[in-house]
């Protein structure tokens, strides 16, 4: 497994670079959601629905929460962007028995409460017009050995290009304060909320 070893120079040039790349690319940007569980660790749960994701999570962080940075990345994928590392990424193997020590890892980050961890629960990129996500098993063994209170945020990322030639990115999100729950609870109360997030979404004119 792959380990983090955050780098303040290069974490502060990706931050930067996120910023920069999003200006450029879209409209507009609207955060919607309140953020009062200051002081937990953040176990941030977002919708997988394009390269971008990892990059308006990030934008999410340093604009409301402020928390160091981590997300998951497939083994072969943070060897080839190594770079990624040092701001916060740290490896994951599918199928291999490695992958129980990066979700593990993953348990000992959420105890700190300067932290947050990006984790995608359907494991793959899907369309933003999906409405119900069906989580992958990986979450299950996070949350079960979860004994600290933890901020479980959930993430919901949604474009509209409406009478602009660029797109807007709407990014709706809502904690919860971690409890003794099922994964089938926690999966049914993230698909509210993204059903929910899509329906203020049809309501947006111009």
């Amino acid at each position: 497994m792959i380990k983090p070893k955050h780098n303040f120079f290069i974490e502060k040039f990706f931050e930067f670079y996120t910023f920069r790349l999003i200006r450029k690319n879209f409209h507009s940007v609207q955060i919607l959601g309140e953020y009062n569980l200051t002081n937990l660790p953040i176990l941030l749960l977002s919708n997988h629905i394009s390269w971008w994701d990892g990059f308006w999570s990030k934008y999410l962080n340093t604009k409301i929460f402020k928390h160091k940075f981590h997300f998951l990345m497939l083994e072969h994928q943070l060897k080839k962007y190594w770079y990624f590392q040092y701001t916060g990424g740290f490896s994951i193997k599918q199928n291999s028995k490695s992958v129980f020590e990066s979700l593990d890892y993953t348990i000992e980050l959420l105890k700190d409460k300067t932290n947050l961890v990006l984790f995608f629960p359907q494991g793959q990129i899907e369309s933003q017009y999906n409405d119900h996500i069906v989580f992958r098993s990986g979450l299950k063994r996070i949350l079960s050995n979860i004994q600290n209170p933890v901020n479980l945020v959930f993430q919901v990322n949604l474009i509209d290009y409406l009478n602009h030639k660029k797109p807007s990115l709407f990014i709706y999100f809502l904690e919860n304060l971690m409890e003794k729950t099922t994964i089938d609870e926690i999966e049914t109360k993230y698909n509210n909320f993204l059903k929910n997030s899509i329906s203020i979404q049809k309501l947006i004119h111009v």
